[in-house]
């Protein structure tokens, strides 16, 4: 089953260059990112402990790199439904801060049908308030 997003846009508009639609997620906070501490086990200050963070070098705190991917994932979700992703993989090229808005985007690398069905490869990224690049990468999808 293809998620609303995808599901409502007719085939020509699922093309090789196509842009999706994009998802932007609230400002990052601390408390998010004790949460996300909690919820991932990734206790390592530096994401929690200002001081902590001075200390190695850094500004301040920064947010775990896997937020920002699971900001992709639920974006996947958002396009095409979950039980439709079927492959995400990312790097993380900047970091990410309390404050930073960041905003899921996707291109449609290739649309593919064979035995399995019929498949989005999409290139993904989140890019902060200042357009830059903090997470990048591909996915795949399956639509109907």
């Amino acid at each position: 089953m293809t998620g609303p997003l995808l599901a409502a846009r007719p085939d020509q508009d699922l093309n090789s260059g196509a842009v999706l639609p994009e998802l932007r997620k609230p400002p990052i906070t601390k408390l998010q990112l004790v949460k996300y501490a909690g919820a991932s086990g990734d206790y390592n200050l530096i994401h929690t402990d200002d001081e902590t963070a001075r200390a190695v070098g850094l500004e301040g705190v920064i947010a775990h790199g896997m937020l920002s991917m699971a900001f992709l994932g639920e974006y996947l979700c958002w396009l095409a439904g979950p039980e439709s992703v079927r492959r995400l993989s990312v790097r993380f090229v900047e970091m990410v801060r309390p404050g930073d808005t960041l905003t899921c985007r996707a291109r449609v690398k290739e649309r593919t049908t064979n035995d399995a069905g019929r498949r989005l490869h999409l290139e993904v990224w989140a890019e902060n308030q200042r357009a830059e690049r903090v997470t990048v990468g591909e996915a795949e999808v399956a639509i109907t």
